[in-house]
């Protein structure tokens, strides 16, 4: 099974983030890899990764970084393939530091990003993107959205049940 989504980090610290993107992806039946490079301390390495990305067969990288959050801007620098940016909140400015370098690029180098420890919606963002392209995908993707409408009906259905003097529904 050739992977078609990778969920890069620049250190294995920030993988109790990025397990919400991987678990998602795996629900979705998605094939995807998991691994660390750091734009900082295996900066060859990355660039290889991003050269070599589009040949290997991936369709989509989710990045995470933190602090200077420089790797999804060198991989986007790197590839023409969809880069997913997601700040990881680490450091004293709880991840505004990275939210801000991931999302300042340079016109011409692109990296959507999501919120800080969004890791989930960058899976979700990765899987709408394949989902253009592919039926099966696309099916999935309809049924998990009517799983979350499902589960705020039920919560309301919930709601309803808790009594108070002075509430009206």
């Amino acid at each position: 099974m050739t992977p078609v989504v990778s969920i890069i980090m620049g250190s294995t610290s920030d993988l109790p983030v990025m397990q919400k993107a991987a678990e998602l992806l795996n629900e979705m039946q998605i094939p995807f890899e998991i691994n660390a490079l750091s734009a900082h301390r295996t900066p060859k390495e990355v660039e290889d990764f991003a050269h070599g990305a589009q040949a290997r067969g991936l369709k989509v990288i989710i990045a995470a970084a933190g602090m200077a959050a420089a790797l999804p801007g060198v991989i986007a620098a790197n590839t023409t393939l969809p880069v997913i940016g997601v700040p990881i909140k680490g450091s004293v400015l709880d991840g505004v530091d990275a939210l801000y370098s991931i999302v300042q690029m340079p016109p011409g180098i692109p990296v959507a990003t999501v919120a800080i420890n969004g890791a989930m919606n960058a899976a979700i963002l990765a899987v709408q993107m394949l989902a253009l392209g592919d039926a099966e995908i696309a099916a999935r993707l309809t049924d998990y959205k009517e799983g979350l409408k499902q589960k705020i009906v039920k919560a309301n259905a919930e709601l309803e049940g808790i009594k108070y003097d002075f509430k009206t529904n």
